[in-house]
C-alpha cells in the first residue's frame, strides 16, 4: 500500500479532478468513502443534486474564516493531498476498508487526529478498484494549522501496519532516501509520446551517468549542454555563485514551455549541493603525465571494487556508504566502457543499483576516492581487454552481493532490492560476457607438459580444492590464464595461494573461474619492473652532482688552447 502526500492551493480544482472522469476516462463510479461528517460533506458522486461548489465550500469552511481574519489572503498551501493504492496483485478493499484506512492515516499525519473535535475538514474518495484519493483543508476549526510534519513518512508506517492487517502484500517501508514519485500526468505523457520512461526518469539516468564520468560540477554542466539537455542555474543575489540547478530534457515542452526538474527533483543525491559533496567544482586533477601501461585502468577499476569489498566488513558504515557511493559511479562507467551484447545488463544493473547507493547513513564520500578516481579512468578507457573486463565484471558481482547483505543487515530494505536487482542483472551480463572469453582460453590451452606441471601445482598449493578445480570444465581456460601469466613474470605456485585468499573456494560454485578472474586481473610485473627501472634511472640522472660553472668554465679554456696549439681535436 503505497501513500504519496503533496500539498496544492486549490480545492475545487481538486474536486474537479477527483470526480471528473480522468485524464483518459479511468475514473469509474468517483463517490466519498468517508468524511470528517458524512452527513455534512455532499456527495456528488452520489447525490445528483450536490455540486462540487457546494462540496468545496464546505471542505474550505475554516479556511475561508481564517483568510477574512488574515485580511484576504489565504493560507499558503492549505490542500493537502494523498492517494493511497494499493500494491499490484492485492486483493480490491471494499468501502468500508477504505474508510478505515482513510480514517487511519489523517489521525496518523496530524490531519484530524483521532477524538479531536477541531481537526481538519477531510473527505476519502474512490473513483478506481486499487485506490482512494484523500483530500483535506489544513486550517483547524480554532482557526490553526495542523501539525503534519513528516506526514508523509507517518503515512508509510500507518500503512505498514495496515497491509498486515488487511493480510496485503508487505511493501518495504522507506527512509527519505528514495527520488520523488512519478506523477500520473508524467506517465500519461510519456505514453502519448510513445517514450518507455517519463522525462524525470531519462534526465535522471542521464545525470548519473553523467556525474560518474566528470570530474567537477563545471564539466557535468558542460557535458549535459552538450548532450541537448538545458540547464538553468540557480545563482545566489548576495554572493553570485551558483546555488542549485534544474535541467529540462529536450523536447520535453508544456505550454511552450520547458518542463524544469530541480537536481533534487531528480533524486536526493544529484541536488547541487550533494554533487559538491563529490565533486570540485573546477577540474584540479593532477594527472599523471606518462603513458599508461594498456588495460591498467581495468585493473586499477577491479583492485579498487576489491578494496570497497573489504571496506563493507570493516564496521565504519559511513566509510561503507561512501564506497557504495562510489562503486555505482564504478557501474555506470563499467557499461560505458564495455561492448558487446551484455553491455545492456551493465547498464541495467546501474541504474537498478542508484537506489542502493543512497540510505539514511551518511557517506564519507572521501573514504571511496579511489574507487571513483578509478571509475572514472575507466570512463576515459579506449579499449576493452576482454578477459579484464569480465574480470572486473565479476568482481562486481560480488560487491553487489556484498552490498544486498550489508544493506539488509542495517534494514535498509528498499537498498537491499536494489542492490539484488543489479546483482541479477550482473549476474545476466557476466553469464552472457564470459562464455566466449572462457572459450577463447580452453581453444589455447598449453602442451600437455605444461598442464601437467599446473596439475601438480594445484595439487600442492590448494590440496582440498585440487579436484573441484581439475574436474572442473574451466580447467582449461585456467591452465592458459596460468601459463599467461608466467610469461608476464608471475610465480603461478604464488598466484594461486594468494587468489585462493583473496576469496574462500568453499562457497564458489566454480572455483576455477574465480581463479581465473582473480589472476587475470594481476598486473604485468615485468612491465612493472621496467617502469621502476625507467623511474630510478631517471631520478638518478636528476639527482646526480653537475659540474660547477668555474668547472665547466675551465675545461672550455683548456680546449681552446689546445686547438690554438694545433693540438687534437678528439680524444684517442
Amino acid at each position: 500500500m503505497v501513500p504519496d502526500v503533496s500539498t496544492g492551493s486549490s480545492t475545487l480544482g481538486l474536486i474537479n479532478y477527483l470526480f471528473g472522469p480522468g485524464r483518459r476516462d479511468e475514473h469509474t463510479d468517483p463517490h466519498i468513502v468517508a468524511a470528517w461528517d458524512m452527513a455534512g460533506a455532499p456527495d456528488p458522486g452520489r447525490d445528483h443534486e450536490a455540486t462540487y461548489s457546494q462540496l468545496a465550500r464546505r471542505l474550505d469552511h475554516h479556511v475561508d474564516l481564517r483568510t477574512r481574519e488574515l485580511g484576504g489572503h489565504k493560507p499558503p498551501q492549505h490542500v493537502w493531498h494523498c492517494p493511497v493504492r494499493t500494491a499490484p496483485g492485492d486483493r480490491y478493499l471494499t468501502d468500508a476498508e477504505w474508510a478505515e484506512v482513510a480514517r487511519r492515516i489523517v489521525a496518523a499525519t496530524g490531519i484530524a487526529p483521532e477524538g479531536d473535535e477541531k481537526a481538519c475538514r477531510w473527505i476519502a474518495v474512490r473513483h478506481a478498484d486499487d485506490h482512494i484519493h484523500i483530500l483535506a483543508t489544513t486550517v483547524r476549526a480554532d482557526g490553526r494549522r495542523p501539525r503534519t510534519h513528516r506526514d508523509g513518512q507517518r503515512a508509510q508506517q500507518e500503512c505498514r501496519k495496515i497491509e498486515a492487517e488487511f493480510g496485503l502484500r508487505r511493501l518495504k517501508s522507506g527512509d527519505l532516501t528514495a527520488p520523488p514519485t512519478l506523477t500520473g500526468a508524467e506517465r500519461a505523457k510519456a505514453e502519448r509520446q510513445g517514450q518507455d520512461v517519463t522525462a524525470r526518469e531519462w534526465l535522471r539516468e542521464q545525470a548519473y551517468a553523467v556525474a560518474a564520468a566528470v570530474r567537477s560540477v563545471d564539466d557535468y554542466f558542460t557535458v549535459l549542454t552538450s548532450l541537448g539537455i538545458q540547464v538553468k542555474q540557480r545563482i545566489g543575489p548576495e554572493s553570485g555563485e551558483v546555488t542549485g540547478y534544474s535541467l529540462a530534457a529536450p523536447g520535453d515542452t508544456a505550454q511552450g514551455e520547458p518542463v524544469w526538474y530541480g537536481g533534487s527533483k531528480l533524486a536526493p543525491d544529484l541536488s547541487f549541493n550533494r554533487l559538491c559533496e563529490r565533486l570540485p567544482t573546477q577540474d584540479v586533477t593532477d594527472r599523471p603525465q606518462h603513458i599508461e601501461a594498456p588495460h591498467t585502468s581495468w585493473r586499477r577499476a577491479e583492485c579498487a571494487v576489491r578494496t570497497a569489498h573489504t571496506v563493507l566488513d570493516s564496521g565504519d558504515d559511513a566509510a561503507a556508504q561512501g564506497q557504495l557511493d562510489a562503486f555505482s559511479d564504478a557501474l555506470h562507467n563499467l557499461a560505458r566502457a564495455t561492448h558487446g551484447p551484455h553491455q545492456a545488463e551493465l547498464q541495467a544493473a546501474a541504474t537498478a543499483f542508484n537506489r542502493s547507493r543512497r540510505s539514511a547513513i551518511r557517506a564519507d564520500h572521501q573514504a571511496g576516492t579511489s574507487l571513483r578516481d578509478a571509475a572514472k579512468e575507466l570512463a576515459y578507457a579506449t579499449n576493452e581487454p576482454g578477459g579484464l573486463a569480465i574480470a572486473l565484471i565479476f568482481t562486481a558481482l560480488h560487491l553487489a552481493r556484498a552490498a544486498a547483505n550489508w544493506h539488509a543487515q542495517r534494514g535498509h530494505q528498499q537498498q537491499a532490492a536494489a542492490a539484488e536487482q543489479a546483482l541479477l542483472h550482473l549476474r545476466t551480463g557476466y553469464q552472457q560476457g564470459n562464455e566466449p572469453v572462457l572459450a577463447d582460453l580452453s581453444r589455447r590451452a598449453p602442451r600437455q607438459q605444461t598442464i601437467d606441471r599446473f596439475e601438480a601445482t594445484v595439487r600442492q598449493t590448494l590440496p582440498d580444492h585440487a579436484d573441484q578445480i581439475l574436474a572442473d570444465p574451466v580447467w582449461p581456460a585456467l591452465t592458459t590464464t596460468l601459463a599467461r601469466a608466467e610469461t608476464v613474470g608471475h610465480n603461478a605456485r604464488q598466484l594461486l595461494s594468494e587468489a585462493a585468499a583473496e576469496r574462500e573456494l568453499d562457497t564458489a560454485d566454480s572455483p576455477a573461474q574465480v581463479l581465473v578472474w582473480r589472476i587475470t586481473a594481476q598486473p604485468n610485473k615485468r612491465v612493472q619492473a621496467a617502469r621502476r627501472r625507467s623511474t630510478v634511472s631517471a631520478t638518478s640522472f636528476v639527482s646526480a652532482p653537475q659540474p660547477a660553472p668555474a668547472a665547466v668554465g675551465e675545461k672550455s679554456a683548456d680546449r681552446s688552447q689546445r686547438q690554438a696549439r694545433g693540438g687534437p681535436r678528439h680524444g684517442r
